[in-house]
This record gives C-alpha cells, sequence and structure tokens, in this order.
C-alpha cells in the first residue's frame, strides 16, 4: 500500500494554510511535515494531531492507494 496526501494539500490550500502553518497548528516536528510532503508514512499520532487541528476525519486528508502486487484476484 501508498499513501496519498494530495487531499491534505487541498485543504490547507482551502484553508489559506501554509505548511509551517499546519506545523504550528498541529504540534509537529518539520520532519513530519517533510515526510508528508514525500508521500512517506508518519505516525498514527501525527495523523491524529493533523486531522484535530484542521476539525476533519482523516479519510479527508489521505487515501492508501494499492500497489500492483496488493491486487488480489
Amino acid at each position: 500500500m501508498e499513501v496519498s496526501y494530495k487531499k491534505l494539500w487541498k485543504v490547507l490550500i482551502d484553508k489559506d494554510m501554509k505548511k509551517k502553518d499546519l506545523q504550528a497548528a498541529a504540534g509537529i516536528s518539520w520532519a513530519s511535515v517533510t515526510k508528508l510532503s514525500k508521500g512517506e508514512t508518519v505516525s498514527m499520532e501525527v495523523l491524529i494531531k493533523v486531522c484535530t487541528a484542521l476539525e476533519c476525519n482523516i479519510g479527508d486528508i489521505m487515501d492508501l492507494i494499492p500497489a500492483d502486487e496488493d491486487i488480489i484476484e
């Protein structure tokens, strides 16, 4: 499974926020913001902090994308 945070960046645009604003509002490290930017996995704790800061659900900020080998025929 791969992770996509495209929805998160759309939410930030809608709320007129920058990545540094997200970092401050959610109380997360810059390393976590960098991981999100690169589409890398982050801890559930980080995702919960982001959702709390943005007042949204986890499905509003990320998608799981199955890799080809994850598909069962």
